[in-house]
């Protein structure tokens, strides 16, 4: 889980202004950083076939959003590749 300190972080880290709570950039790094704990709780739970159908909804809403961003500004796209080590 993702508790309110870790996501203060990952906000203050990836916002384009002051008051940005929401860009594609904060959205694709928190689901990042969800796929990530859930990559890590396979490891020790390889039967939990229920988490693993949400971890798939999630690869697939990254997915969607690294689209848009890519469609709207490549450069934003590309620094957000970058920043997280996506494989793109």
């Amino acid at each position: 889980m993702l508790d309110k300190e870790e996501k203060n972080k990952i906000i203050k880290d990836f916002k384009i202004n002051s008051k940005d709570t929401g860009s594609p950039e904060i959205q694709i790094a928190l689901i990042t950083h969800r796929i990530n704990s859930l990559t890590q709780h396979f490891s020790t739970h390889k039967k939990d076939f229920h988490s693993k159908q949400g971890l798939l909804k999630l690869v697939g809403q990254r997915k969607d959003l690294l689209n848009y961003l890519k469609n709207k500004d490549i450069n934003r796209y590309n620094k957000i590749i970058k920043k997280l080590n996506l494989r793109k």
